[in-house]
């Protein structure tokens, strides 16, 4: 058979970093490709690098089908769930499928369910092979809480990179792609202009932790500026109110009795008008 490599799918998940291609490769010519290679058909699904090394050098390997698929939203699920499961990703990457996880499963659920086949498109069906079994629909990704668990993350580390896709210029997502970036460093840094973000991105590692303490800084200044509301003694005498607290109490006994009074006539001219007599 000959394997066909879709540039798509190999592109699907990030690439290995050249230290991890070497160690693999050193792996592969001591001990063999153990791990059969998966395909679709004949497209390659699983094993990218490890097709290539293996006709580098020569090196037998072997295949299995995946009869699942049925379509390449399939073939991405399947692929971020594997990587998901492994444990060389970094948080970052693990955000990012964990994200694209998340648009294909809420596309799938949006989508309506397939019609009953007719008893004559049935008949037709059955002289042809069975398809593949339609996959249950997977379970919704569709709070931030849903999305972590997913990720095998915090629900602040998945803020923080919604915020990078959404914000971040392509330097600022290869630095913290690269590890000369953290996340929270990276997510502040973000929130800057795309020209400040490449900047501090071409300035390397010390100079984005630089640009994140500032963000970080400007956001603190207002707050500790800010004056804390008061009201000064002017105010409440313009206002009519007493400011010492002894004549403020007087004052409100004062108008209580006012108001008591007040009630008590209110009572009296009630009380006439319903005996018939004339009003005050």
């Amino acid at each position: 058979m000959d394997i066909v490599v879709d540039p798509d799918l190999q592109a699907y998940i990030d690439p290995l970093t050249p230290d991890e291609y070497e160690a693999l490769e050193r792996s592969l010519l001591a001990e063999g490709c153990r791990d059969a290679l998966v395909l679709w058909g004949n497209v390659l699904v699983d094993g990218h690098n490890r097709y290539g090394i293996c006709r580098k050098h020569e090196l037998p390997f072997q295949t299995v089908q995946n009869t699942r698929f049925r379509s390449m939203e399939d073939v991405h699920l399947w692929m971020i769930d594997q990587h998901l499961g492994r444990r060389s990703l970094s948080d970052f990457q693990r955000g990012v499928l964990a994200l694209r996880k998340r648009e294909i499963v809420a596309e799938r659920r949006r989508q309506p369910a397939p019609e009953a086949a007719s008893p004559s498109a049935a008949a037709d069906a059955a002289a042809e092979p069975a398809p593949a079994a339609a996959q249950p629909l997977p379970d919704p990704i569709d709070t931030r809480e849903a999305l972590a668990r997913a990720a095998k993350l915090s629900s602040s580390q998945v803020g923080m990179i919604e915020r990078i896709q959404k914000q971040a210029t392509p330097e600022l997502v290869a630095a913290v792609k690269s590890g000369a970036v953290s996340l929270s460093a990276a997510a502040a840094v973000a929130s800057l202009p795309a020209e400040e973000q490449i900047a501090a991105a071409s300035g390397g590692a010390d100079e984005l932790k630089q640009a994140a303490k500032r963000v970080r800084e400007a956001k603190r200044k207002p707050r500790e500026e800010a004056p804390a509301p008061e009201t000064s003694p002017s105010a409440a005498a313009d206002a009519g109110e007493p400011t010492d607290p002894m004549a403020l109490i007087a004052s409100l006994r004062q108008r209580i009795a006012e108001l008591t009074a007040e009630n008590a006539l209110l009572r009296e001219q009630l009380a006439a008008q319903q005996a018939g007599g004339p009003p005050f």
